[in-house]
């Protein structure tokens, strides 16, 4: 049996349905599960101090490309827009080889560990030199997050109207076939699974509408969710117009991508019929805030999107585009860029800390069992120093996102460590950012 108690917070965040927030309390934890949350708790073969800290649910990260951390800051996409930014780093992906995807993956899955992330998915597209799904699952494993691999494709190229390049784009009914394949190889339903895969084409400009319908067909047969990207700035809007002859909400509608098993990242430019149809049918959001700035794609209508019931959680995207894998600066980004657009009130730093917690895990379909602190859920924790330089003088430990650290102190998945004393504690992060630097500096120079 494996207890931890986490012993005299200064306060722990439930994210509980009621908001509640205590003050010098105690988490009791047990075979990965909470077992109780209160004062003056006993117990536990092991003794965290929590004193001066802030107790959070794990963060949750919605949308990621963890293979773009080989390919931060570069040169031809720093000023681009999201098709010339595209059309810049396909030629690089296309040289990727399975070496490339695991360590790049080991990379990203450690820096948001260390902003305080316990679960997240990640969305791989392109399968260059042999490169498997099956390559950033392993590094999930070692870096011990809770891992949603969903298994993207392209099959359109420039030949065919599409825009990634005819060497990247694979053949539908292999894609079908290996998307079957590593769901029955990976895939788990059960509660508390540290794995669990979804079907992701990557866009409506690089798969046909034959292979969405298929994708999501096949998906609901094997019970498993549907991603993709939607509406991310105004060209995909425009691409959707001219080549569908529809927005890009009723082409997912028509397509069967709506509904509580479906996610799209961005939806930057959804207007307010989309946003209301994805309320209606319970479809979620994966908000990329630092991405959309990045490539000028705009602010998404986040608070908008809540008033009228939508499923919103946060997403870093790819390094690539984001430059980061900074969960928690995320989630900051967020609440400024709705106060930007909408005005102070409307985004407070609690609600934006809600969607990087509760509001992530329930439109990754586990909001049951992840997301909040309370009795019986998944024993996903996070804590935040807040007596640094960072916090000083703040009134309110709970505003994390006012006034708090970006690393987290300690972090356990399913009861289990990852991050302690500010330190990956599950694997050699110096060995990783050797073999990175080595894989990056060869590309650079290729």
């Amino acid at each position: 049996m494996s207890e931890v108690l986490i012993r005299g917070a200064a306060c722990i965040v439930t994210m509980d349905d009621a908001g509640t927030e205590l003050r010098d309390a105690d988490i009791l934890v047990r075979n990965g599960q909470i077992i109780e949350v209160g004062q003056g708790l006993e117990g536990g073969a092991r003794v965290v101090d929590a004193r001066g800290c802030l107790v959070t649910p794990g963060l949750v990260n919605t949308h990621h490309h963890l293979f773009q951390t080989l390919t931060r800051a570069v040169p031809a996409a720093q000023d681009a827009e999201l098709f010339g930014w595209l059309q810049a780093l396909y030629p690089i992906w296309a040289r990727f080889t399975p070496e490339h995807f695991h360590v790049s993956a080991l990379s990203g899955l450690a820096e948001l560990a260390l902003s305080g992330c316990t679960m997240t998915s990640d969305h791989m597209y392109l399968f260059p030199n042999g490169a498997r799904l099956d390559d950033t699952i392993a590094a999930a494993g070692e870096i011990g997050l809770r891992f949603h691999a969903t298994r993207g494709a392209m099959s359109i190229g420039q030949s065919a109207g599409g825009l990634p390049p005819d060497a990247l784009v694979e053949d539908e009914a292999a894609i079908l076939r290996d998307c079957v394949r590593v769901i029955d190889a990976f895939h788990d339903p059960a509660p508390g699974a540290m794995v669990r895969v979804g079907v992701a084409p990557c866009s409506p400009f690089s798969v046909s509408r034959e292979l969405m319908r298929d994708a999501a067909l096949l998906a609901r047969d094997k019970g498993v969710m549907l991603h993709t990207h939607l509406a991310e700035n105004d060209e995909d809007v425009a691409y959707s117009l001219e080549k569908f002859g529809c927005r890009p909400g009723q082409y997912a509608e028509d397509l069967g991508w709506t509904g509580p098993d479906v996610w799209h990242a961005h939806c930057v430019k959804l207007d307010a019929q989309e946003i209301d149809l994805f309320a209606r049918t319970s479809t979620g959001v994966a908000h990329c805030p630092c991405s959309n700035c990045r490539l000028a794609s705009g602010i998404a209508p986040v608070a908008a999107m809540r008033r009228a019931g939508v499923r919103v959680g946060l997403g870093v995207d790819g390094s690539a585009s984001n430059d980061s894998g900074n969960l928690v600066a995320e989630a900051r980004q967020a609440m400024l860029l709705q106060r930007v657009a909408s005005g102070a009130g409307a985004f407070s730093p609690r609600a934006a800390l809600r969607l990087a917690t509760r509001g992530g895990a329930e439109i990754l379909g586990r909001g049951t069992e992840c997301g909040q602190i309370v009795q019986g859920f998944r024993a996903d924790l996070a804590i935040w120093d807040m007596t640094g330089v960072e916090a000083a003088g703040s009134w309110d430990p709970a505003a994390l996102l006012l006034a708090g650290p970006s690393r987290v102190r300690d972090l356990f998945v399913e009861g289990r460590p990852v991050v302690r004393g500010g330190q990956l504690v599950t694997t050699d992060l110096d060995t990783i950012l050797h073999r990175q630097r080595a894989l990056a500096e060869a590309l650079a120079a290729g």
